[in-house]
């Protein structure tokens, strides 16, 4: 027993001199180095930092793991830390009270995370902090305070990051740039401050331009890892390096027109020019009345390092494209806006136009939209007198004496028709505000048989165009046929429908003449005949004759 109790004896000393060993978590390794007491979990499960770190460790190194995140107070009962390494996790958030207790804290390494932002007021718990690694990140922002609590740092990496446009004020703000300059008009000695800024996406315009004269003009102590920053973007600089790179100053557009009053014929093309002039070079958007129902081409060209050019334009002028056409050009500094006004010139068409006493008024119809039981009609209207003109919308269904009447003012306007039952012929017609519709100005549409019908033919509404002087754009999927019209209406319509290059687009065996094609017509709907063109992708969506 005598030789057993030394040995008992010896194994209690080294537990009460070792305390750290029983704690040291099965994945992880404890050991002593130059650091001191070490904790190392490498490739390990951990998805959150330990619990039961030992209170004396001072290097926690956990890399390659599954570390999401560092909540509030992970190292409260870690104040002896010194050195944190938690490289090559996942780690994506980091709580403002994470660093809470670790005034010792020197060296935190956090490379190869997924940091898209870091809190930086949270350094404020660690001011002996000299080293901060936040290499290949995530980083896109980095605000002018943020290295306003790391006073002792001596070394940041911010590299292989997002960071695309800096403020010079984050590094002239930071204290220790300021200790530097300092040190420099004293001639004294001072620890070199050491940057690394490379690999980000650099934006070289006008927002980048005070940080670059400021790394042109650093001198040590304040040392770039790698100088030869370069930019990513614009085109015009993408691959300039910093110190070679020259950049304008931020300016609001600046919006010019050559002609801003301009007056055409009906039928005539018109192109509308602006310039802008603006730096960084501003986004230009056109704005007009009609711009809801009508999208004209636009096109954009470069014409120096800090303008631009835009035209739109107006194939085949038309009275209702008269107005103000308005170029919008903005950028990061502001807008500005150039108005040009166009007048077209009326020309009298009775193909197109619904006339009163003189008066030419123009009504252009469309259904823009269905759902399972409604649709949206829309319409823009013109008239010489736009500014007196109203007009009424009756609509309801075809057979009913008494329709639903909406008023219209001249322009755009929209109406959502609801609740439409299955199998159901509809009327809607559009007349000056003083007098009731005519026949001629009306549209005919009959809803599907039933809902699964909708649903298999993807919920078309079959179109039948009463008055052909309206314009109706037909969605995709849908077929117009002509029914109730007068005869030399429907022979004016066959006149000008457009043919296929390799036949007519309506079927020979179906339109045998006007004549016939009349007299079928007034049978009723369910012998419409098809008189627009059937998308040929869209042709399994006809219902064949006898399923209706």
């Amino acid at each position: 027993m005598g030789p057993i109790c030394p040995f008992f004896f010896l194994v209690l000393i080294f537990l009460e001199g070792n305390p750290a060993y029983p704690a040291c978590n099965p994945e992880c390794i404890c050991s002593d180095d130059s650091f001191g007491r070490s904790l190392l979990c490498m490739d390990t499960s951990l998805r959150k930092i330990l619990g039961n770190i030992p209170k004396d460790i001072k290097k926690l190194r956990i890399e390659n793991s599954h570390l999401t995140e560092l909540p509030h107070g992970s190292f409260s009962n870690n104040s002896a830390l010194e050195f944190l390494w938690l490289n090559f996790n996942n780690i994506t958030v980091i709580h403002p009270g994470a660093l809470e207790h670790l005034r010792d804290l020197r060296e935190l390494r956090l490379q190869g995370n997924r940091l898209c932002t870091v809190p930086w007021t949270a350094f404020r718990a660690t001011p002996v902090l000299n080293i901060l690694d936040l290499k290949h990140n995530r980083l896109d922002v980095l605000p002018k305070q943020a290295l306003q609590y790391l006073v002792n740092l001596t070394y940041l990496d911010l590299s292989f990051n997002e960071l695309m446009v800096v403020s010079e004020d984050v590094f002239i703000q930071w204290p220790m740039y300021q200790k530097s300059r300092k040190v420099i008009s004293r001639a004294e000695g001072m620890s070199n401050v050491v940057l690394a800024l490379h690999n980000n996406p650099w934006m070289c315009d006008c927002h980048l331009k005070g940080l670059v004269q400021f790394f042109k003009s650093i001198r040590p102590p304040v040392i770039l890892m790698n100088s030869y920053l370069m930019c990513r973007g614009p085109l015009s600089k993408a691959g300039q390096f910093f110190y070679e790179v020259e950049l304008n100053s931020c300016m609001k557009p600046k919006t010019s027109t050559p002609n801003s009053n301009i007056t055409v014929q009906v039928g005539l093309n018109i192109t509308l020019s602006c310039l802008a002039q603006a730096s960084p070079l501003p986004n230009i958007v056109w704005n007009y009345p009609l711009k809801k129902l009508k999208e004209f081409d636009v096109s954009i060209s470069r014409i120096g390092e800090d303008s631009i050019h835009s035209e739109l334009v107006i194939p085949s002028a038309h009275l209702t494209d008269s107005g103000n056409y308005t170029c919008v050009a903005s950028n990061s500094m502001g807008s500005s806006s150039v108005p040009i006004s166009l007048q077209v010139q009326p020309v009298p068409s009775s193909s197109s136009s619904l006339t009163s006493s003189g008066e030419h008024s123009y009504i252009y119809v469309r259904i823009t939209k269905q759902t399972l039981y409604g649709i949206v009609l829309e319409w823009y209207a013109a008239t010489d007198n736009a500014s007196e003109t109203w007009f009424t919308l009756y609509f309801g269904i075809y057979e009913a004496v008494k329709k639903e009447t909406v008023s219209i003012g001249p322009g755009i306007n929209t109406y959502w028709v609801n609740d439409l039952l299955p199998a159901t012929k509809y009327e809607a017609c559009i007349s000056l505000q003083s007098q009731p519709p005519r026949k001629d100005q009306c549209i005919v549409f009959v809803t599907g048989n039933d809902i699964s019908e909708l649903y298999r033919r993807e919920r078309v509404i079959h179109i039948i165009v009463v008055l052909c002087a309206l314009a109706l754009a037909v969605p995709v999927g849908m077929y117009v046929c002509a029914s109730e019209a007068h005869l030399g209406c429907l022979g004016h319509c066959l006149d000008n429908c457009p043919r296929r290059k390799n036949g007519s687009r309506c079927p020979s065996t179906v339109i045998e003449s006007r004549e016939t094609m009349f007299n079928n017509l007034t049978t009723g709907i369910e012998e419409g005949l098809c008189l627009g063109e059937i998308r040929e992708d869209q042709s399994q969506q006809i219902p064949d004759r006898e399923s209706k």
